[in-house]
């Protein structure tokens, strides 16, 4: 029969992602903090530790937890290292320090205590210390409470503090309750900030015209390091389908020298471990990632689990797809939109399991060319225990690898990718404009449990996404969305050239792009220096030299009496702190009373203090908790104080 002797009792345990049936997420460095309500029958003394193992290690780390009130526990727990964690939390009656507690409440209440000091000496015999004064000090307390001529001395040594210390350092442990074992999984510091910059290489080419390659693409390198940016990410390098090829503009039919969609991967050239012939050779490719690398810039892959009606798969694994009567499979569609050039795997086939060992032999043959991080096309649409598996195998050997899930899609479904292991996750973000809208969205991310879980990273436009509020030749508009993009959230990204070069042309009623990158080369401005691209610079700048912009959950909103003016708080804890002011009305001046954060500084309601703005180089003296700010859009929509106290 099993021993239900345990008396202590533990429940509510925070933070638990799923009651603990996934890993919560952290980055190495950061300490995980945990609380749990923990409490015994009656008044007897209950002690408990939070033990960590990395997966690493084969010895437990062991910290006590400290009594709050109401019977909650708090403790934690350090995170150096990369990779899956491994912890739980045990509780016990603790008869050493009930003991000590219940001699203290019968001395003060004039009892005498012989027989309790008696009873003491079974909790001292066996202390397991190997330290010399301690040794003595125990051997000192045992002869006391055997002494009635000592009797007051053995009192001052019973319940010292000294004795106490070692009760809780040597704890007293029977009947223990104790936890299921829980997870955290730990990544390294890009996986919480970075900055992503997605450009088509076909379209990087120097002369006009021209089909781009990873040389051409190669010399655009110091201009993305230059502007800041620590990703670059391209679309799909595979060879392109050409049969049911995509022209211009999402035609169905294509002329001859139309180029296609990179998402069609296959054709008789090979297919998602090869490379488009058109971009250079797999060798041109690695020196490419050689020389970002350089650079500080790593190489984000497109993983996309599709392909064209002539990949090689379709007649060597046909098994794999879905055929229909008519001996054809389905293409993929997201109606309104139609992917004639595009087929999906049929997860669910019978050979589902080399399916599943297929593609998770891609991800592993790109990593080993040098491959750190996937950007992952529509993982929505493929089984969550498929992404489970594939994602555990990878950082079974390679934690170092991010995953970015690409999932516009219901809430719940997005989450649930990042529970599974996507490191990253595209937001709603794109679609939150104003000032309610924002505010609601942040407080979401930053203070619902999916903070332990959910990452994201924002992205003001994509290939796919030109929003409504882009669709204007408006400078302050892309410069204010690209500033709420890089100082929201730790992660943010953006479709570079198109971007920078504010292009607003969108098809006639539609968030899309007219003239798409997608279906033709793109011919951009890649050598002007407009306001727009210095001010992306600069404020990458700030973001790389302020600790409090790498992370994300650290954001507080603060109170404007403006609808048109958004204003937030970051601080790295210590002395790093930062006030943002955004005027979100792109054609008018506005301005209202801000309120700053001073039980963060540490200032009272009539001091003094220096804002110091890290764009413009504009500083002001304030005081106090309500400031005035009036914001222009047309000179500069936002204000980015570091806040100086001293």
């Amino acid at each position: 029969m099993e021993d239900k002797r345990n008396r202590a009792v533990i429940e509510n345990v925070k933070p638990l992602v799923n009651g603990g049936s996934f890993a919560m997420k952290r980055i190495t460095g950061d300490r995980a903090t945990v609380t749990a309500d923990i409490y015994g029958d009656g008044h007897d003394v209950v002690n408990a530790w939070i033990y960590i193992k990395h997966k690493s290690e084969r010895t437990w780390t062991k910290n006590p937890l400290t009594a709050l009130v109401n019977d909650q526990w708090v403790g934690g727990f350090a995170l150096p290292k990369q990779g899956m964690y491994t912890w739980y939390i045990e509780a016990w009656v603790d008869y050493a320090l009930n003991w000590q507690h219940e001699l203290d409440r019968k001395v003060k209440g004039g009892q005498h205590v012989n027989i309790e000091l008696l009873d003491g000496i079974q909790y001292i015999e066996n202390i397991p210390t190997k330290n010399a004064a301690t040794k003595a000090f125990l051997k000192e307390c045992k002869s006391l409470f055997k002494d009635e001529n000592k009797y007051s001395e053995a009192i001052s040594a019973a319940m010292s503090k000294q004795l106490k210390e070692i009760f809780l350092t040597y704890p007293h442990q029977t009947f223990v309750t104790h936890t299921p074992e829980y997870k955290v999984w730990v990544d390294r510091e890009k996986a919480a900030f970075s900055a992503w910059y997605e450009f088509f290489p076909r379209s990087s080419a120097f002369a006009a015209g021209a089909h781009g390659t990873f040389a051409d693409a190669s010399q655009r390198l110091p201009y993305v390091s230059e502007m800041g940016f620590d990703v670059v990410y391209f679309p799909p390098i595979h060879p392109i389908g050409e049969v049911n090829r995509k022209g211009k503009n999402n035609a169905t039919v294509a002329s001859a020298d139309d180029v296609g969609s990179p998402w069609a991967i296959g054709s008789k050239l090979g297919g998602h471990r090869d490379i488009n012939p058109a971009l250079g050779t797999l060798e041109d490719f690695q020196n490419f990632i050689k020389i970002a690398n350089n650079m500080g810039i790593e190489v984000a892959m497109d993983f996309a689990l599709q392909c064209a009606p002539d990949h090689p798969y379709v007649k060597q694994h046909p098994q794999w797809f879905r055929w229909r009567p008519d001996g054809t499979v389905q293409y993929a569609e997201n109606p309104p939109k139609k992917y004639q050039d595009i087929l999906p795997f049929y997860f669910e086939n019978d050979d589902w399991q080399n399916l599943w060992s297929e593609l998770l032999s891609v991800v592993l043959y790109w990593v080993k060319q040098g491959i750190t991080i996937f950007r992952v096309d529509n993982p929505h649409t493929k089984p969550f225990r498929f992404w489970e598996w594939l994602i555990a195998n990878v950082h079974e050997k390679h934690p170092d690898i991010i995953f970015l899930a690409e999932a516009f899609t219901r809430p719940k479904i997005m989450h649930m990718l990042a529970k599974i292991g996507f490191t990253q996750s595209y937001t709603y973000f794109t679609w939150r404009n104003n000032k309610a809208q924002l505010s609601e969205y942040m407080r979401e991310i930053v203070t619902s449990p999916s903070s332990d879980y959910f990452r994201p990273n924002f992205w003001p436009n994509t290939p796919d996404i030109l929003p409504y509020e882009l669709q204007q030749p408006n400078e302050a508009a892309f410069i204010t969305r690209f500033f709420l993009s890089a100082t929201l959230s730790g992660n943010y990204g953006m479709y570079g050239p198109v971007y920078e070069n504010m292009l607003y042309q969108a098809m006639p009623g539609k968030e899309e792009y007219i003239d798409s990158e997608k279906y033709e080369i793109g011919r951009h401005v890649w050598d002007t220096r407009g306001k727009l691209k210095q001010i992306i610079r600069i404020v990458n700048q700030v973001r790389k030299n302020n600790p409090a912009f790498k992370d994300t959950f650290n954001l507080q909103l603060c109170q404007v009496e403006n609808e048109h003016i958004m204003a937030y708080f970051k601080s790295d804890g210590a002395d790093n702190h930062i006030l943002c002011i955004v005027n979100l009305d792109s054609y008018y001046t506005q301005g209202g009373w801000v309120q700053v954060p001073l039980e963060h500084l540490k200032l009272s309601t009539n001091e003094g203090y220096t804002v110091f703005d890290l764009v413009s180089q504009a500083s002001y003296h304030w005081r106090g908790e309500w400031n005035f700010v009036e914001i222009n859009p047309h000179g500069l929509p936002f204000h980015c104080f570091q806040i100086l106290t001293s």
